[in-house]
C-alpha cells in the first residue's frame, strides 16, 4: 500500500474544510510511454484499496484487467477505516481521533480526492475508469467532472441518483448503529454491535430471497433454533464488524444518500445523463434488489455512448463481485 498527504485545506462540498487529507492507494503494473494505459477502479462502501484482494479473477495477473498490459491505480475513499482519511484520525485541533467529528462527506468529496491523487501520479487521461454499486457512483461523478480526462466507463451495479429505497435502508442500518448503547462513546469500537446489526439488514439487499432460501434453507423438518440462515447473518455480520468500523459505515452511508449526478447541474437527471458522453459499458444483475436492472437499463437508455449487458445471476446485488467470469468475457469483448 502507498500513501499520498495533500497538505492543504480541502474543501468539502458541505463547506467544512479538512487541513489535509491522507490517501491510501494501491498501483499495479506500469504507466507507458503514451500514457494510454490507465484502469482507475473505484472501490464500493466497505472495501480496500486492493482490488486484487476483493476482485479476484476479474484483477491480477492474466485477469481481464492485467498489469502485464495495464497500469492500475485504486484509492481508498475519504471517509472509509482502510488509510485514508477518516473518522479514526487525529483531529489537529483536538490532537484526538476525529470520531464523531468527522465532518460530513459526499461522493463528489471522494472524487475530488481521487483527482489530487491522479494529478499527484502525473497521469493526464483514464483509459478505462470501473465501478460497481458505490464505486459506480464515483465512476459516473468523475466522468462529470473531468470529462476529458476519463475516456472509457465501465460501470456495474450502479444508478445516476441514490433511490429512495436505497437512502431507506441506509437508514434503517444507522438506525442500528445509533440503538447501540456505545455508539455516543469517544472510543474506536464505539457502535460495533450496532455495525453488526447494520451489516445483517444490508445483507438481506446484497443477496435476495432466490439466493438465500436456495443456500441456507434448513433439511431438519424438527428445528426450533439456530437455523442455518439465522447463522449466516450473524457470521456476515461478526465479519464486517471484525474488520470495518462503525464511524465510517455511518459516514459513508450517508455519503451514499448525497448521490445525484443532477444536484448543481440543472436537476435533471436525464439531461446530465445525455451528457456523458464517454464510450461506456454498463452491466446489470438480473436478481438485484439494491440497484435493480431498471436503474442500468434507464443510463444506457440515456448516455449517447453506452451499451448495457444484463447478466443472469442468482446472487444479486453481489452479482457485480461473485459473477467474474462472466463479466470479465464481457468487458474483454468490449474492450476489443
Amino acid at each position: 500500500m502507498k500513501h499520498f498527504a495533500h497538505d492543504k485545506p480541502f474543501l468539502l462540498e458541505s463547506g467544512a474544510t479538512l487541513p489535509g487529507i491522507e490517501i491510501s492507494y494501491y498501483t499495479y503494473g506500469a504507466l507507458n510511454a503514451e500514457g494510454s494505459n490507465v484502469i482507475w477502479i473505484c472501490h464500493a462502501l466497505t472495501a480496500n484499496a486492493d482490488p486484487t484482494d476483493w476482485w479476484q479473477g476479474f484483477v491480477g495477473n492474466d485477469a481481464v484487467i492485467d498489469p502485464a498490459k495495464y497500469f492500475i491505480v485504486c484509492a481508498n475513499i475519504l471517509g472509509s477505516c482502510y488509510g485514508s482519511s477518516g473518522p479514526l484520525n487525529i483531529n489537529p485541533e483536538t490532537q484526538q481521533p476525529y470520531y464523531h467529528l468527522f465532518p460530513s462527506i459526499t461522493i463528489r468529496d471522494m472524487v475530488n480526492a481521487h483527482m489530487l491523487l491522479r494529478a499527484h501520479l502525473k497521469i493526464e487521461t483514464i483509459h478505462l475508469l470501473i465501478g460497481g454499486s458505490m464505486g459506480g457512483y464515483q465512476a459516473i461523478e468523475w466522468a462529470l467532472m473531468e470529462k476529458d480526462r476519463i475516456q472509457q466507463l465501465f460501470l456495474l451495479a450502479t444508478s445516476p441518483t441514490e433511490s429512495a429505497w436505497g437512502i431507506a435502508v441506509h437508514t434503517a442500518q444507522r438506525l442500528a448503529i445509533e440503538a447501540d448503547q456505545s455508539w455516543k462513546e469517544n472510543t474506536a469500537n464505539a457502535g460495533k454491535k450496532g455495525l453488526k446489526a447494520a451489516r445483517a439488514i444490508g445483507m438481506l439487499t446484497y443477496r435476495n430471497y432466490g439466493i438465500m432460501v436456495k443456500t441456507q434453507s434448513d433439511t431438519d423438518a424438527e428445528k426450533l433454533d439456530h437455523y442455518k440462515a439465522a447463522s449466516y447473518i450473524l457470521h456476515q455480520g461478526n465479519k464486517l464488524s471484525d474488520r470495518f468500523n462503525a464511524y465510517s459505515y455511518w459516514l459513508l452511508t450517508k455519503a451514499l444518500d448525497t448521490h445525484h449526478i443532477a444536484r448543481g447541474r440543472g436537476g435533471n437527471t436525464d439531461t446530465v445523463l445525455k451528457s456523458i458522453g464517454q464510450r461506456s459499458l454498463i452491466i446489470g444483475i438480473s436478481s438485484d434488489i439494491l440497484c435493480p436492472l431498471i436503474e442500468q437499463q434507464h443510463m444506457a437508455a440515456q448516455m449517447p455512448n453506452a451499451s448495457l449487458v444484463e447478466i443472469d445471476s442468482v446472487y444479486g446485488h453481489d452479482g457485480f463481485l461473485v459473477e467474474t467470469e462472466k463479466i470479465s468475457a464481457q468487458l474483454k469483448a468490449w474492450l476489443k
